[in-house]
């Protein structure tokens, strides 16, 4: 991407002669109308700055004066039921408000003390907005039809892996959606439950009262529920606990930390789960990234049948014409002078047949259960991010930036 475009202001935000409650409120409604994720309130040496998260990417909003910025963070950490005193221990509030014509937002607020002040991040979920659906998280639909079977098979691990930011909440959300029909008992185990769901039974930890993932696991089994969320695994006992449940006739969905499908099995066995007992649970380890979608409006077509090359590997899944233009991102008035206007999923989906199962009981290492997964069919990071590029749904450029070099080059 230019230089030029990525210091485009972005609807660079005026809070001149306003109140601290007004200004928060304007910017507020700034960030939800640009479909923002986060607002932050940063403290510098001689001001304080206001960014937004649009699409992954910080965006400058305003800047204001120290005195000011005080009044704004002050304002947020009383709606938010904080502790106005405390500037020096990190804290956590939630304040929920309505928007607009019945639109609410759940703010999850967060401060910590650095060297200037008080930073805020205020995280933004939209309440009462539709959840994403399985068709649109941007899986190939081969890799949709074997989640979608998989799901409704009544039993068995499924992993879903990235790193923060990577969209693994939403891909549960929407798995969960889609189990939502009344005929299964549901329960999720969250830190913090994002999005209410209604007829899913679902519990936030509270470490404050020694309510952890472990602790509220072994519970929601009591409750001999069909489908189990856990929203991450990150320690031994809740991954080991997590394959038990999955083992004895639960369906199980979580996350991981973990950059690849098969890298998966290396952060399983490293919590201590037993080879055996993972190879025998675990049915789908699905690894994702985002990646921003272009700009339908301004979108620059090149033509690429002079270096046929670049789409070889994915040949057998392309159309006839499809693979011969591929598009660069521009600038318009209808994504803000940005180039892009959402974003969608890159997704490497490993599923567990057989020869992988064997493997993974013998512990063999993660490069040789890719290698496998690959020579069974498997849509690696690679292929899945080239057939964007090639049905134009984002480019080149934003795949090299989103998805490590090491997973785009060509197996040895």
């Amino acid at each position: 991407m230019s230089s030029d475009r990525e210091n485009t202001p972005f609807l660079e935000v005026a809070l001149d002669n306003l109140s601290a409650g007004k200004a928060v409120e304007r910017l507020v409604r700034q960030a939800w109308e640009a479909d923002a994720s986060d607002l932050y309130i940063n403290w510098n040496e001689n001001d304080v700055s206001v960014a937004m998260r649009c699409l992954g990417r910080l965006r400058h909003l305003t800047t204001v004066s120290h005195t000011d910025g005080s009044r704004m963070v002050n304002y947020v950490k009383t709606a938010a039921g904080m502790d106005l005193a405390q500037k020096l221990r990190p804290l956590d509030g939630r304040w929920v408000r309505e928007i607009d014509n019945g639109v609410k937002l759940d703010l999850r607020i967060n401060t910590i003390p650095t060297l200037y002040g008080e930073d805020m991040a205020i995280h933004l979920l939209r309440r009462n907005f539709g959840l994403m659906q399985l068709d649109n998280l941007g899986l190939h639909r081969k890799d949709l039809a074997e989640l979608r079977s998989q799901l409704f098979s009544g039993s068995g691990l499924i992993l879903v892996t990235g790193p923060t930011g990577a969209g693994k909440t939403t891909t549960l959300y929407a798995s969960l959606h889609a189990l939502n029909d009344g005929s299964r008992k549901i329960n999720t185990i969250e830190d913090p439950v994002e999005y209410v769901l209604a007829g899913v039974r679902q519990s936030q930890v509270s470490p404050k009262i020694g309510l952890d993932f472990p602790e509220l696991l072994r519970s929601v089994l009591r409750q001999v529920p069909d489908v189990i969320m856990v929203g991450e695994v990150r320690d031994p006992v809740t991954a080991q606990t997590t394959v038990r449940a999955a083992n004895s006739g639960h369906l199980v969905l979580a996350t991981l930390h973990a950059p690849t499908s098969s890298g998966a099995i290396d952060s399983m066995l490293a919590l201590g789960v037993h080879p055996h007992f993972l190879a025998n649970s675990v049915q789908i380890i699905l690894a994702q990234r985002l990646v921003r979608t272009l700009c339908d409006n301004c979108k620059i077509p090149f033509d690429v049948r002079d270096a046929p090359e670049v789409f070889d590997d994915i040949r057998s899944w392309l159309k006839p014409g499809q693979g011969e233009v591929a598009y660069a991102p521009s600038m318009c008035d209808q994504c803000h002078y940005e180039g892009y206007t959402g974003r969608t999923g890159v997704f490497e989906m490993l599923r567990v047949m057989p020869e992988i199962r064997s493997l993974v009981a013998k512990r063999k290492p993660a490069r040789e259960i890719r290698e496998m997964a690959i020579h069974q069919g498997m849509l690696d990071f690679r292929r899945s991010a080239l057939l964007k590029v090639a049905y134009g749904i984002t480019s080149l450029e934003e795949v090299v930036r989103e998805i490590p070099v090491e997973y785009l080059l060509p197996p040895d």
